[in-house]
Formats: C-alpha cells, sequence, structure tokens
C-alpha cells in the first residue's frame, strides 16, 4: 500500500524554533514547543485535581492531547503578543480569522484517515466547555509562571503582566488553578537544592 508523504509532525517540530513574548526583553528565552509542553502537563493536573477534589468529570487525557496542540497553528502564523492580538475587537476577529485558516492548514498536511482525529485536539471549535476553561487556565499559569522566573531573574518589565494575569486566574475563580497555585507553584521559585532536600 502506497502511503502519502505527511509533513505535519516536521511542521510541529518547528515550534521549538519561534520565541514567545517577543515585545518584551527576556531573560529566560522561551519558545512554543516548551510552553506548549508546559500547558499540558499543567492542564493535566488542573483536570485531574478538578476531577479527584471537585466533583468533576473531566476526560483527562483529551485536556492533556488539546493542551499540548493549542498552539499548534503558530507554526504557520507566528506567536502573536496578547497586547497586539486583544487589542481592538477588529485585531481578535481578524485574528481569529488567521487561527481558523491555519487549523485548516495544518490539518491538511495529514493523511486524511487521520484528519478528524486530529481535528479534535488543534481544532479548538471542537473542544468541550470543560476543555476550553482548563486549557485556557492552564495557559494562563504557565505565562504567570514565565512572569515570575523572569522577575526572580531580575526582569522588572513581567512585574505588570504578573498582576495582570494572576487577577485574571483569581477572577475566574477556578478551585484547581487556587489548588494549583497553593499546592504547586511555590516551589517554582525554589532553588534545586532545596527541591531535592525537602
Amino acid at each position: 500500500m502506497t502511503r502519502r508523504l505527511s509533513h505535519f509532525f516536521a511542521y510541529v517540530a518547528r515550534l521549538r524554533w519561534i520565541k514567545r513574548w517577543g515585545l518584551m526583553r527576556n531573560a529566560i528565552e522561551e519558545n512554543v514547543a516548551t510552553h506548549s509542553w508546559e500547558v499540558a502537563t499543567i492542564a493535566h493536573a488542573l483536570a485531574l485535581i478538578r476531577n479527584r477534589h471537585f466533583h468533576g468529570s473531566v476526560d483527562v487525557d483529551h485536556v492533556a492531547a488539546a493542551a499540548l496542540y493549542h498552539d499548534a497553528t503558530e507554526v504557520i502564523t507566528g506567536d502573536m503578543p496578547t497586547p497586539v492580538k486583544y487589542h481592538s475587537s477588529v485585531m481578535r476577529e481578524a485574528f481569529s480569522e488567521i487561527e481558523h485558516k491555519a487549523e485548516d492548514e495544518l490539518l491538511d498536511l495529514l493523511p486524511e484517515s487521520l484528519q478528524a482525529d486530529f481535528a479534535t485536539y488543534i481544532k479548538e471549535s471542537l473542544w468541550d466547555e470543560d476543555v476550553k476553561v482548563l486549557v485556557k487556565a492552564a495557559d494562563r499559569l504557565s505565562a504567570w509562571l514565565k512572569c515570575q522566573a523572569e522577575i526572580q531573574a531580575g526582569n522588572k518589565e513581567f512585574e505588570p503582566a504578573a498582576v495582570q494575569i494572576l487577577e485574571r486566574l483569581r477572577s475566574e475563580d477556578l478551585p484547581e488553578v487556587q489548588y494549583f497555585l497553593d499546592v504547586f507553584a511555590p516551589s517554582y521559585s525554589q532553588p534545586l537544592d532545596h527541591l531535592l532536600g525537602d
């Protein structure tokens, strides 16, 4: 059986070359691939926390996989900084349309037999509401942790973003997010010797 060559994973692998936080001076560079992995691990944890502690019934594996691919279209669009993306309703609508087209373009790289399967992870419009909420929360937590790392490295430019992101996280009032902030987030600022010694 002849199989059509697919460039999908070769494209996705290039997320490592796309830098995030392009409008900010960074002490610690971050790329989209690293960010996507962190969002996936945090989203997975949030889903488990919801199910275990807050009577949820979320499909944990789907949340994790959707989070892993949540920025996959940026291999086509590049990383659009949040202040630009949400500058106005016109900008948000225009970029949303570009993202939808990029989703379709990325899915078209896959063998036809796999496109519907991957669409459930790549196309946000197909996600259940719980998946959307948890992936967005994980994305924000990852951004807040990045801000904290920059501040700890002496980069004050990230202080306003850290305040805004934390206010947003608190306003959404998700108990699993508060659990993560209480139980896991404090360790991020600890040196390795302390982590190994506790």
